[in-house]
């Protein structure tokens, strides 16, 4: 169905060991608002979409939530390469140590385990639209916040893409959203 390319979608630079920050960036790994939970929503609502354009949409910007994934546990994983029980412990990190050791799990910063009750689909495209454009915004503003609790340049270039692409996500919903508020508006139902 998809090809893989064995690369990010963008490269991940970091120029130093932080793992405060990596249990910050660990929200948008398996958080509420996080990539997950934007993949698994778009690819269950697709099903719902009549219309071939949205669910073309849909489909897309669900597999690049995904690369979106890959790309925040290879930021996790710099952040925290090599550090000692101790530094984890220090971070905040000692539960997810203990249970994980240094694997990346579904979990939000805090270390709430993710749920399908993160995951909204209302058995109307319209709805769904909505819900969906309200998910790219909260992304971009997570994007936004984590940007600014780092001072690492290399780190700020990688979260300002993914900022950026949930903008580009947002635009592209509400493109279809109108597209499928003017079919909804021409069967003039009274």
């Amino acid at each position: 169905m998809w090809i893989y390319e064995k690369r990010l979608q963008y490269p991940v630079k970091i120029s130093k060991k932080d793992l405060p920050m990596a249990r910050f960036l660990i929200t948008q790994y398996g958080g509420p608002d996080g990539e997950l939970a934007a993949s698994l929503r778009y690819l269950n609502q697709r099903y719902g979409m009549k219309n071939k354009t949205a669910i073309a949409i849909l489909t897309d910007i669900a597999t690049e939530e995904l690369a979106h994934l890959e790309i925040i546990a290879t930021m996790v994983q710099k952040l925290v390469d090599d550090a000692t029980p101790e530094q984890m412990r220090a971070a905040g990190l000692g539960a997810h140590y203990t249970d994980h050791g240094h694997d990346l799990f579904y979990t939000d910063g805090n270390g709430v385990p993710f749920t399908a009750a993160y995951i909204q689909a209302k058995g109307d495209p319209i709805a769904n639209l909505y819900e969906d454009i309200a998910a790219e915004e909260k992304a971009r503003a997570v994007y936004q916040k984590l940007i600014d609790l780092t001072d690492d340049r290399d780190l700020q270039d990688g979260l300002i893409f993914l900022r950026e692409r949930e903008i580009i996500h947002g635009i592209r919903f509400r493109e279809v959203l109108t597209m499928l508020q003017e079919e909804h508006q021409q069967k003039k139902i009274f």
